[in-house]
């Protein structure tokens, strides 16, 4: 049963139909951002290649640069989305508490969480079309269980993982359900509470960050505007191309760790 669950599972961001399974790790563009970040990546590849090294030929070495982009962009996105996930999910399993608090059984208040997710997010958002996946697997005579399991292996977001396996575990200790779930949606709110004090403190370095990235090229356009030929030994030379290549490497590797730095995890 496992296996096919897995089987199902492929790394698209859109689901046909809402039967092809998300998953939130690994995010795939669709046409419109192939398009969009692609011709921001060349854009960048082309940018460098005259500012670095005024050669149009440095292009295709230079191409690297334009996938370290794309992946960063990729990374960018799916962490958007999960938190987005992340949200929905924190409303369905109060939906979810507050149903089974009503005296309803596990099965029927996800169905009845599905309902009120439709009128809150509308039919097409991740946590809908996860529920509808949930209610389907049901419907086919697939353990629930199993079904979250697979949900939080897919979501990469930590709290749909304990969710599941705390909802696996109380089900076969035959647990209180209700209580257990109530319990987890007060620490699913806590975590989304304190990562919304945390994106808040942060967001005003994270503009910071992106202004930054942008002050060396608008010094060196300034010096090289204002002083012609100041730069023109760094050109067309080896020495210089070494020196230019170090200083791609060296902004990269920046980059980087600004992004391990404002990437605070709860």
């Amino acid at each position: 049963m496992e296996k096919n669950l897995k089987w199902q599972v492929l790394p698209y961001k859109h689901a046909d139909n809402g039967k092809t399974l998300i998953d939130y790790e690994h995010y795939q563009f669709g046409r419109k951002e192939i398009i969009l970040y692609g011709l921001e990546a060349v854009g960048i590849v082309l940018f460098f290649a005259y500012f670095f090294y005024r050669s149009l030929w440095m292009v295709i070495p230079l191409m690297p640069v334009g996938v370290f982009v794309l992946k960063r962009k990729k990374k960018e996105l799916s962490k958007k989305q999960q938190n987005t996930l992340k949200i929905q999910f924190k409303e369905a399993v109060l939906s979810i508490s507050a149903g089974m608090r009503a005296g309803y059984s596990a099965e029927n208040a996800f169905k009845e969480a599905y309902k009120d997710m439709v009128r809150m997010f509308g039919r097409q958002s991740l946590i809908c079309r996860e529920l509808a996946y949930l209610l389907g697997g049901m419907s086919n005579n697939i353990p629930i269980e199993k079904l979250l399991q697979s949900f939080g292996n897919r979501s990469g977001v930590e709290e749909i993982k304990e969710f599941g396996e705390i909802f696996e575990i109380s089900k076969k200790n035959g647990g209180n359900i209700g209580q257990i779930i109530a319990q987890t949606v007060d620490i699913i709110s806590r975590k989304l509470e304190v990562d919304r004090e945390i994106e808040t403190l942060i967001s005003a370095k994270k503009l910071e960050q992106k202004i930054m990235n942008i002050v060396p090229f608008l010094i060196l356009f300034y010096v090289d505007t204002t002083t012609k030929g100041f730069f023109d030994a760094l050109y067309h030379n080896i020495a210089g191309n070494i020196i230019m290549t170090a200083g791609i490497a060296v902004y990269g590797i920046a980059i980087c760790m600004e992004d391990k730095i404002m990437d605070i995890q709860v």
